[in-house]
């Protein structure tokens, strides 16, 4: 097409380096353990893997009337409960799962099953050893890497696979990939800090010179020579003596001129957003009160740990219960213990529900992990001024039948 001779010819690439090399602007890069190093995105990983851990999660079975109760006889109870297998505690095993679902976007476990198929121990894998293969049955298969240098490949039921937010029903997305410009930001400003740090904050400047100094190969051996003798944290309060007239002048750019630390507190809270959790709890204060700071901690339950809590239940019960065993057992998180108030708080609600007729003695002791005091303390008491509708009228009744 005129005025051009030839057609232009575009080649798509997601290479971040060849775009670079061929002249594409910057485009936002994070690598996830570097990332995840970030000192506010560790706390973030580590405050909902470890609460989700310290997290009660029991095998309950379901009765005919809606009640449920602790399998405890089941073998998965200990599994999620006690040990995940010889090795690892129960803890350590969620904590690992959650941990490694909210860095790589999946988390994986062998699974280990009796003669019964029912599981006994679950094995965590490392995300970045796994792939997933997709069978023409639909079906997924995955392979493991081991450490002396072979694979392991397992089927579907073999394997637990936790997934973050997915785009293809295969594989979760990491967090840090998925908001790769917030971390890669932060990962630059990071490196920016701590590059000021090595030369101990002092701005960098230039050596003038009032005569002209011997080429480019005199121009090297000066600088070489001040920065092995100035440049360096250690060497912040060297003596700098500049002979033959040359004078040093600094480049007056300040990280407060270039609002610097601003733009980190606001990379901070970015990553906080990206992982849902509220200011205070990744340790930034800045405009925490003991009132919010209260308020914040119930949000990190209701809007952070419950929806990965639903997650998380999903996929065991899906995984680790055939469905036929999904009939009459439950896998789930008890989270009552993270939402409880105060001493006050709770002795009140604990007397509402007392007076009014719906909780009993043993129930308010089980919640506080007080003993049973035995059959007086499963009754249920009603208040004087309370009774069935329709009740008053009929004793009246009654009453003006026996007077009669």
């Amino acid at each position: 097409m005129w005025p051009f001779k030839r057609a232009e010819t575009r080649i798509a690439t997601s290479d971040p380096y060849l775009g670079e090399f061929l002249g594409a602007r910057w485009t936002a890069r994070a690598d996830i353990e570097k990332a995840s190093g970030l000192a506010v995105a560790h706390r973030a990983v580590q405050t909902i893997a470890e609460n989700l851990a310290a997290m009660p999660l029991r095998v309950f079975r379901e009765a005919a009337n809606d009640d449920r109760q602790a399998a405890k006889e089941h073998p998965l109870y200990a599994v999620l409960h006690d040990n995940f297998n010889d090795r690892l505690t129960a803890f350590e095993g969620r904590e690992w799962l959650a941990a490694s679902l909210l860095t790589h976007g999946n988390g994986y476990a062998k699974i280990e099953r009796n003669g019964r198929g029912q599981v006994t121990a679950l094995h965590p894998l490392v995300a970045g050893s796994v792939t997933v293969e997709v069978l023409k049955s639909g079906r997924l298969r995955y392979k493991n890497a081991l450490p002396d240098g072979g694979t392991e490949t397992l089927l579907q039921d073999e394997i637990l696979h936790l997934r973050y937010r997915t785009a293809d029903g295969v594989l979760g997305m990491s967090p840090i990939q998925i908001a790769a410009s917030t971390f890669g930001l932060a990962v630059a400003q990071q490196d920016q800090a701590g590059a000021a740090a090595e030369n101990a904050f002092r701005p960098a400047g230039a050596l003038i010179f009032p005569d002209k100094l011997g080429g480019a190969a005199g121009k090297e051996s000066v600088i070489a020579r001040f920065r092995e003798r100035f440049i360096g944290a250690l060497k912040a309060n060297e003596v700098m003596v500049l002979d033959g007239g040359a004078k040093f002048e600094t480049f007056q750019f300040s990280a407060k001129d270039s609002e610097f630390l601003e733009s980190r507190k606001l990379s901070n809270l970015d990553i906080a957003r990206v992982f849902g959790v509220p200011p205070s709890i990744v340790g930034i204060t800045d405009n925490s009160t003991y009132s919010n700071a209260e308020a914040e901690s119930r949000a990190l339950v209701i809007r952070c740990l419950a929806p990965m809590a639903k997650r998380i239940e999903q996929s065991l019960n899906s995984a680790l219960l055939s469905p036929e065993a999904r009939k009459s057992f439950l896998i789930e998180h008890d989270m009552s213990g993270l939402l409880r108030g105060d001493l006050v708080t709770r002795y009140n609600a604990y007397r509402i529900g007392r007076e009014g007729g719906w909780l009993t003695v043993n129930q308010i002791r089980k919640f506080e992990n007080m003993s049973n005091i035995g059959t007086e303390g499963d009754s249920l008491v009603q208040p004087l001024n309370m009774g069935a509708l329709g009740a008053a009228n009929d004793n009246r009744a009654k009453i003006d039948e026996d007077a009669a």
